[in-house]
């Protein structure tokens, strides 16, 4: 099977807890400040994975009116091909942004060296958005987006997939599927001048506000981003990479922008 995070213990030597508001609010104004505190990280007596944000709006400290999670794994995804999968209840309400995406092993550069977003979704749309970032951010066609409307998802665990394949781990070539219960519903060749998959790191966290949410904040109260699995295998489940290839055939490249 691979790796696979048994989500028992937060503070070890799995994961990162990121602290603070980040230059630019994270790039995108972004509201909340980031904390190690288990109000915002903790795992539920039955071995789940909870990351919550905390909206307080009438808190004169900015750095307690709005706390969240931000997460990063250790270990790189150290492999050439394989699937990681992630079973998650995500938040959806205005000025909430929750994500599992990947990022290279830090230090790098962004998003010349990659971005690859699994699973998020923002503003309570009931929409996710599988992504991938490359080349200059002011430069055109260097984003490819897709989005799938998932109704229920704020009430129900729903599983994503990452599957690539790089064959001889060469940075800026190879192919990956994201997968949503089991369906492919984007395809895209890795993008040149990006860092090899077997780098990137794995991100859970949840963000409020900034431009991405279009400059809404959320109400007073908390917002769960429930991990139920989290795993990696070394090939597609239900056929391998043949599979993989089939739905390669049949699966829509994400829109470039």
């Amino acid at each position: 099977m691979g790796w696979k995070d048994h989500l028992k213990r937060l503070k070890n030597e799995d994961w990162d807890a990121k602290i603070g508001n980040g230059p630019d609010g994270w790039g995108n104004q972004e509201l909340q400040h980031y904390t190690a505190e288990q109000q915002n990280a903790f795992h539920t007596p039955d071995g789940k994975l909870v990351l919550r944000a905390v909206a307080n709006n009438g808190c004169p400290n900015p750095e307690q009116k709005y706390t969240s999670a931000r997460l990063v794994s250790r270990q790189t995804l150290a492999r050439d091909q394989g699937v990681l999968t992630a079973v998650i209840l995500s938040p959806c309400a205005e000025g909430i942004w929750p994500a599992f995406w990947l990022l290279p092993q830090e230090p790098f550069a962004w998003p010349t060296d990659g971005e690859v977003d699994i699973a998020e979704t923002w503003n309570g749309d009931c929409e996710n958005h599988s992504c991938l970032h490359w080349g200059q951010h002011h430069e055109p066609d260097k984003h490819r987006v897709l989005g799938t409307k998932i109704p229920d998802m704020q009430y129900r665990p729903v599983r994503y997939d990452l599957a690539w394949l790089q064959p001889g781990g060469h940075p800026g070539q190879g192919r990956m599927i994201w997968y949503i219960d089991g369906r492919p519903v984007m395809k895209g060749d890795i993008p040149p001048g990006t860092r090899p998959m077997r780098d990137m790191t794995i991100l859970l966290n949840v963000a409020m506000g900034g431009n991405v949410c279009g400059g809404k904040t959320p109400r007073d109260g908390y917002y769960d981003m429930v991990v139920h699995q989290l795993y990696m295998g070394s090939e597609p489940e239900y056929g391998g990479w043949q599979r993989f290839e089939n739905d390669w055939a049949h699966t829509q490249l994400g829109n470039t922008y």
